[in-house]
């Protein structure tokens, strides 16, 4: 029997999962790290956190299944995308990194559009600049740390950065380079174009492959330190939403996905390349060679349900730590005994700037139609439906793009909660699975790992023989009637305060 190791580094904190060849888990371990926010709309962590929880995490699962780091075959990365890694000559980090949710590079992404052009932008990155992606951040390190930037002699992504302490080789992969706005998406290649207007010198990018292609070996202090067998293989891995694509079975036309975890993904796979000219929603490559996606971004999906857990339920996290539960349990609970629109009470989930479909990194968080009779259950409905109606806007997208899945997969730690499934089922109006296997990300690196050592014959086959599907959530009529006049009016949430959110911003 071999083994394969998954590796999915969040935001929040990364979990490694142990399986065997057959899909199993064998065991798994988490560590948590903080997200710094040294200003109002910044994100950055330490990037030796990252190695550390890894490292931590992989030598735990090692111990717990008495399996010997010489019975793994391979190992694979998912990854958080967007983030910024530099390192200097010697392969030191040289600043925090800059997040996917960070939305200080505003006028960087106001720059890049000037110099390239945002039509000629999107042809060949497949989306407009978006203070979320890479390049913005590297303009803003040009422009405010230029003493960081002429030591910079190495840009990673945080995946590729735990790939290289495990390696000492430095690498990137399609998917995950396909959020950087440096990337020509349809030709699977670095743009000399975008990296000589932006002043990015070739050398500092790294060399592409393919996820489910070997990148490096285990180095003798990469094994010393976790437990793997030196000059194990490692996968060159996938970006989060990619590699859970292919750890959910959206790995063939026609399937689809929705995500609530700290951000919110609804992700379509695609044989060929569709890029929304308006850029609303990314096209990304595929981690399926010669494959595609289109999907959504909305920033604080989990995130929203998590910041008025924090900041409101302590009573419900006081009980839950006494009953032995989740604190979401209860508030799941809670929120079901507010009605359908929330006794008249809108959420909109802009905590941290908006991408996907409005691309407004000023817009925040509201809660429309606030009145004395509302209760705490109220207000906690109301984001759990503002979260679900954001994913449905990105939807009515991709169906204007002609991808109209039939059903929907859920993942993500929303994906959990039968209340919020049942009304995504409602909202979108299609039945919403689950899988069996409820790993996701790290599912889909240890796919991928497999893949790239001939444990499987290509991705697609890996996930017939993995992923099973659980019986859907189906969509009850009567709900989803009742939510269609409060979705509707969501939609006008925006173009109604859009003004506001600018004048907040110059303030």
């Amino acid at each position: 029997m071999s083994y394969l190791l998954g590796v999915d580094l969040g935001t929040s904190g990364t979990k490694t999962v142990l399986f065997d060849e057959k899909g199993s888990v064998v065991a798994s371990a988490l560590r948590e790290y903080p997200l710094m926010q040294p200003k109002n709309g910044w994100a950055e962590q330490d990037p030796d956190l990252w190695w550390q929880a890894s490292a931590e995490t992989i030598r735990e699962v090692i111990e717990k299944s008495g399996v010997r780091g010489s019975e793994i075959a391979s190992l694979g990365i998912s990854g958080q995308m967007h983030g910024l890694v530099l390192l200097d000559k010697e392969g030191k980090v040289l600043r925090p990194s800059i997040l996917w949710c960070d939305g200080r590079t505003q006028e960087e992404c106001d720059e890049i559009t000037r110099r390239i052009g945002r039509e000629r932008l999107i042809q060949i990155s497949a989306n407009p600049a978006l203070t979320g992606f890479t390049a913005g951040k590297i303009l803003w390190v040009q422009k405010h740390e230029p003493e960081i930037w002429a030591r910079a002699c190495h840009i990673l992504l945080p995946k590729d950065y735990v790939r290289y302490r495990l390696t000492g080789e430095f690498y990137s992969e399609m998917s995950d380079a396909s959020g950087t706005n440096l990337l020509d998406v349809p030709k699977r290649t670095w743009s000399a174009e975008i990296l000589e207007a932006l002043k990015i010198a070739p050398e500092l990018v790294p060399p592409l492959t393919e996820s489910a292609d070997v990148a490096g070996h285990v180095s003798a202090e990469a094994a010393r330190v976790t437990g793997l067998a030196e000059g194990m293989p490692v996968a060159a891995g996938a970006a989060d939403n990619m590699a859970g694509a292919v750890g959910t079975g959206v790995a063939v036309q026609g399937k689809a996905f929705t995500t609530i975890g700290t951000s919110g993904v609804v992700f379509a796979h695609s044989d060929s390349v569709q890029i929304d000219p308006q850029g609303r929603v990314h096209t990304f490559c595929s981690a399926v060679p010669g494959a595609w996606t289109v999907m959504s971004c909305t920033l604080a999906a989990g995130l929203s349900l998590k910041w008025y857990r924090d900041t409101f339920c302590d009573a419900e996290i006081t009980t839950a730590n006494l009953m032995g539960t989740d604190p979401y349990v209860l508030m799941n609970e809670e929120a079901a005994l507010s009605p359908i629109g929330a006794n008249r009470l809108l959420f909109v989930p802009y905590l941290m700037g908006e991408r996907s479909p409005i691309l407004d990194s000023d817009a925040r968080g509201a809660f429309v139609g606030l009145s004395a009779m509302h209760t705490r259950r109220d207000l906690l409905r109301a984001v759990m439906e503002g979260v679900i109606y954001s994913q449905r806007q990105n939807l009515d997208i991709l169906r204007g793009m002609n991808f109209v899945p039939e059903t929907m997969l859920a993942c993500g730690g929303g994906a959990k909660s039968p209340f919020w499934r049942q009304m995504m089922a409602d909202v979108f109006g299609m039945p919403v699975k689950t899988v069996q296997n409820a790993e996701g990300p790290a599912t889909g690196a240890a796919i991928l790992a497999g893949t790239a050592v001939g444990l499987y014959r290509d991705i697609p086959t890996a996930c017939e023989q993995i992923i099973h599907e659980k019986d859907p959530s189906m969509p009850i009529a009567e709900n989803s009637a009742g939510y269609e006049p409060y979705y509707r009016i969501y939609t006008s949430v925006y173009p109604a305060l859009a003004g506001v959110y600018g004048e907040l911003a110059r303030q």
